[in-house]
């Protein structure tokens, strides 16, 4: 005789709190929504040598350097394919 495994019974009310997939896409678009605000909203960055010489670059390039990494990092653990117990 065999036995066929049946899936984890979950509640349905509150099912949608196990789906990894949602909490890590939700995660990556409020951290690239971040980057767009920062872009629309934030400051530059400034520089300036001592000859006088000034640059500026968007403080959103920085925000976005981090995003990227953050965004390789969540989606690497969250998006993972899983076996099934």
């Amino acid at each position: 005789m065999s036995v066929i495994p049946h899936e984890r019974s979950v509640d349905s009310r509150f099912g949608w709190l196990r789906i990894t997939e949602m909490w890590a896409s939700l995660a990556i678009t409020v951290m690239w929504l971040a980057v767009l605000l920062d872009a629309m909203f934030g400051p530059n960055i400034t520089s300036t040598t001592p000859g006088g010489t000034s640059s500026s670059v968007p403080s959103a390039v920085a925000v976005a350097l981090f995003a990227t990494i953050a965004t390789w990092a969540v989606a690497k653990y969250g998006l993972r394919q899983r076996e099934h117990d």
